[in-house]
C-alpha cells in the first residue's frame, strides 16, 4: 500500500511544529549537536532503533559531535508524508535524553 505525499502546505504546517527542522532538496532535514563522539553515536544507535520499530528509515548520518537526518518516503516516489513526521517527531522525543541540540 502506498503512503500519500503531503502537499507543499501540509508539510509547511507540520515543520511549523518541529523547530529546527526545515525542508532541503524534498526531505526534511534536522541536525543535532551533542557533547562528544561517543553520545552522538548512542544517540545514531537509538535513532536506527527507532527506524527499525516504524520500518522508515532516514539517511542517517554521524559526524564527530553531530548527527543529521535527511527523511522522504521511498514508496511515494521521494515525497515527504506522514511517515516523515512521524519518525521526526519521534527522534525529537528522545534527542534531549543524549544531550542533542
Amino acid at each position: 500500500m502506498a503512503t500519500e505525499a503531503l502537499s507543499q502546505k501540509e508539510t509547511e504546517d507540520r515543520l511549523r511544529e518541529l523547530p529546527h527542522w526545515s525542508l532541503k532538496e524534498g526531505r526534511i532535514t534536522r541536525s543535532y549537536r551533542l557533547g562528544s563522539h561517543f553520545a552522538a553515536t548512542a544517540m545514531v544507535v537509538h535513532v536506527a532503533q527507532i527506524q527499525e520499530e516504524l520500518n522508515h528509515h532516514s539517511d542517517l548520518t554521524l559526524g564527530y559531535n553531530t548527527v543529521s537526518l535527511a527523511v522522504h518516503t521511498h514508496d511515494a516516489g521521494g515525497a515527504v508524508t506522514e511517515r516523515d513526521f512521524t519518525l521526526a517527531r519521534r527522534v525529537e522525543e528522545i534527542a534531549p535524553a543524549h544531550g542533542a541540540n
